[in-house]
């Protein structure tokens, strides 16, 4: 540990953060590039060879020229999914149908049709209402 200095690990880890972040910004504007549907195939070919073959230089463009878009699809990406979030919790909270009435009904559609007998209707009639 004498051969590496404190301040020299300082500096490793800053650059090690620094990378980690270049890359999660290279991959974030990727993804960008391919859930944009106003940009069309040559745009997102044009973009996509300029952030792969010239990154930094890319990247900085990208950030200047779209980050504004970038921002509102990034904000109407996050509103679709809590949407669907809520929704999906609002029909489980439901049971995904009408409760006790609809299996009620079914019961007794079924052993109107002579499928159950009065005794199993009685019994899942009494787990139902349980």
């Amino acid at each position: 540990m004498d051969d590496y200095p404190l301040l020299n690990l300082f500096w490793t880890m800053l650059w090690f953060f620094l990378w980690v972040m270049w890359f999660f910004l290279l991959f974030k504007i990727i993804t960008d590039i391919f859930r944009d549907h106003s940009l069309h195939g040559w745009g997102k070919a044009g973009w996509l060879i300029l952030v792969l073959l010239v990154p930094f230089l890319g990247v900085f463009v990208y950030v200047i020229a779209r980050g504004r878009s970038m921002h509102e699809r990034d904000a109407k990406q996050m509103k679709e999914n809590e949407a669907a979030f809520r929704s999906y919790v609002q029909q489980a909270a439901v049971g995904g149908g009408g409760g006790g009435a609809d299996e009620l009904s079914k019961l007794s559609a079924l052993k109107d049709k002579g499928d159950l007998s009065q005794e199993e209707f009685d019994r899942a009639k009494a787990r139902i209402l349980a």
